[in-house]
């Protein structure tokens, strides 16, 4: 196998993502796996950029780093007290995240080496234009994304309006 750079920076990517994904469920701080979580979120971004996604990476920085950590973090400093810690696990919930981990890894592992894996080259791009691309993103039907999106919206609205509420009456 040929050691490219696209390869380095994958691997690069996927080593930060691991590690901080371990970090963010690991720490006992709550603000930390916030950051954590941060980070891994960029991680993501910087594998779709690696694909050439460069609007899903965009999206991805925006939306997600952009929006729903600060939100979480905001809504973490709105409920919880000054250095509030997590309470740590008991031995027989850790035992059973680890063995539930690894019949995840077993089941994923068992796919990715029985599945037969296609090569993309040579697949040809179809060209779209805007007014076929609004219509789908407007549309409510199996495949439309406005609808599902704004959703999720009003329900992390509802959620922020609460949580100010529930912080309010204290």
């Amino acid at each position: 196998m040929e050691l490219t750079l696209e390869n380095v920076v994958f691997y690069f990517l996927a080593a930060f993502i691991a590690v901080f994904s371990v970090m963010t469920v690991t720490t006992t701080r709550i603000v930390r796996a916030a950051t954590y979580l941060l980070f891994v979120l960029f991680g993501t971004a910087g594998l779709y950029f690696l694909l050439g996604y460069t609007f899903l990476g965009s999206v991805q920085i925006m939306v997600y780093a952009g929006g729903i950590v600060v939100l979480y973090v905001f809504s973490i400093l709105l409920t919880s007290g000054e250095g509030d810690k997590a309470q740590r696990l008991k031995r027989s919930k850790f035992w059973a995240g680890f063995g539930t981990t690894l019949a995840g890894a077993v089941i994923v592992l068992f796919i990715t080496l029985k599945h037969k894996f296609l090569a993309s080259g040579g697949l040809e791009t179809a060209e779209t234009s805007i007014k076929t691309l609004g219509q789908q993103m407007l549309s409510d039907d199996k495949y439309g994304y406005l609808l599902p999106f704004e959703a999720v919206s009003i329900l992390l609205l509802a959620c922020i309006v609460g949580g100010l509420l529930i912080a309010r009456k204290r």
